[in-house]
């Protein structure tokens, strides 16, 4: 038999005579089918427009949820009055999850104490917890069912995902970060990325009982933003820059005007007076695309007393440098970066990025002028995250940026466990930008940036 043959004996197997293919019941899930067949039975039972709903209001969620919960039970008392109460409720909350939630991974986005979910396509699913990468028994029926949670995810924030953008960044009602990427790209089938946040914002304490940071840093980095110096946040992927851009946000003072521009809306800010601006991808043809940069140099036209960015990755680098350089102090943006010497290369390089033929030694001198202070972050090994650099910008030694660290972490070892130990401590060095928090009416004693 050739080996087109035997494939085609395979297909005929798998679909069977009809050439639909059949469902694959998993034998560890008996009720597969009649899952399925309820789940199917309430979706004709919903209007097309209670079902892909725009993002509802909390009183909404939970009518929308009571009608389903109302309506599955009917079916189930009809199909399936044999089973025990335990299998009941059982099958009821999957399907809850299902057609109100994001289906088998929704009990993953419930849990508050995991704070990454990863499907790497339809048969595994990890999770971060503590820091600490897991496996889960979770899984989904086929990759169209991945397809149709993203489909779930991403059409009612006016996006799309399909072969010809098979890239997707999006957000959960809650503010968590979704990243979806399917095929061809991805050669195992759809893949979704969840960053989720707290539903709660973070405060300043948080970071404190975390370990992120000291009460001592937490009260310079306070009194920096409320005497708006301009803060850039470096750090890898994972290492919590934005919930620290979320938690310095926060001392923004209630009456002043803030515009906050990012790719998919994460930032949390309880001011009364917040116009969050979010960048759009171009269409199906092409076209409309509005990009980070587009929204930088719009909003330097709406007013704003601080602009925050939530990241900075290509040619806004420069338009951001513009405005923190023409009035626009207590801007707070966070870039990707290994340490706060390399932050400096990369917004050098992303700055050239923006196409303007401008000499090395101008745009050094514009990041030196522009920003104030580097907070670096990062993740250690254990999964915790800590603050291990505030650094000042000092200013510009011929044809190098000065920097001087005002606070740093050094890591001393590990425990019997495998964590980090190591500890916090002030370098000595009185910031120059004391000046600007003494103007702004911020006093901090003299012993305040001594190593105690």
């Amino acid at each position: 038999m050739s080996l087109l043959q035997r494939l085609e004996k395979k297909k005929e197997v798998k679909e069977g005579p009809s050439g639909v293919e059949k469902q694959a019941h998993s034998p560890e899930d008996p009720f597969q089918g009649l899952k399925q067949k309820i789940h199917q039975k309430v979706i004709e039972a919903l209007d097309e427009e209670s079902f892909r709903r725009p993002v509802p209001s909390d009183r909404e969620e939970k009518d929308f949820s009571a009608r389903v919960e109302e309506l599955i039970n009917r079916i189930m008392d009809r199909e399936a009055e044999y089973l025990s109460r335990m299998e009941r409720q059982k099958i009821v909350t999957e399907i809850m999850d299902e057609v109100v939630g994001y289906g088998p991974i929704e009990p993953l986005i419930r849990d508050p104490e995991i704070s990454e979910i990863m499907v790497n396509g339809p048969k595994q699913v990890f999770i971060e917890r503590d820091g600490k990468l897991e496996k889960t028994g979770i899984s989904f029926r086929d990759k169209e069912h991945v397809m149709h949670i993203i489909d779930k995810i991403v059409s009612p924030l006016g996006r799309r995902i399909d072969e010809s953008m098979p890239m997707v960044d999006a957000r959960l009602p809650d503010g968590s970060r979704v990243n979806a990427v399917i095929p061809p790209l991805s050669l195992i089938g759809p893949v979704i990325t969840i960053r989720k946040f707290s539903r709660e914002p973070l405060t300043i304490q948080d970071l404190i009982r975390f370990g992120t940071l000291t009460p001592q840093m937490a009260t310079f980095l306070e009194a920096c933003v409320k005497a708006r110096l301009n803060i850039i946040i470096s750090g890898g992927t994972g290492s919590g820059k934005t919930s620290t851009l979320n938690v310095l946000s926060s001392f923004i003072p209630a009456n002043e005007r803030i515009v906050t521009i990012e790719d998919a809306a994460e930032l949390q800010l309880n001011q009364e007076h917040v116009i969050t601006l979010e960048s759009r991808p171009p269409n199906i043809e092409g076209k409309g695309e509005i990009t980070i940069r587009d929204l930088v140099r719009n909003a330097l036209r709406m007013r704003p007393e601080r602009i925050v960015v939530g990241e900075v990755r290509s040619g806004e680098a420069l338009d951001m440098l513009q405005a923190m350089n023409t009035g626009h102090d207590g801007s707070l943006t966070t870039v990707h970066a290994n340490s706060p010497r390399d932050l400096l290369v990369r917004l050098e390089t992303m700055v050239m990025m923006a196409g303007m033929e401008l000499p090395a030694k101008a745009i050094r001198e514009q990041i030196a002028s522009a920003f104030d202070l580097i907070i670096h972050q990062a993740r250690l090994r254990d999964g915790s995250r800590k603050i291990t650099h505030v650094t000042e910008v000092v200013g510009m030694e011929e044809d190098k940026i000065t920097l001087q660290d005002i606070f740093v972490y050094k890591i001393t070892g590990t425990d019997e466990r495998n964590r980090a130990l190591g500890k916090f401590r002030a370098t000595g060095v009185v910031p120059r930008a004391l000046n600007k928090l003494e103007t702004a009416g911020i006093h901090l004693p003299p012993n305040f940036f001594l190593d105690n």
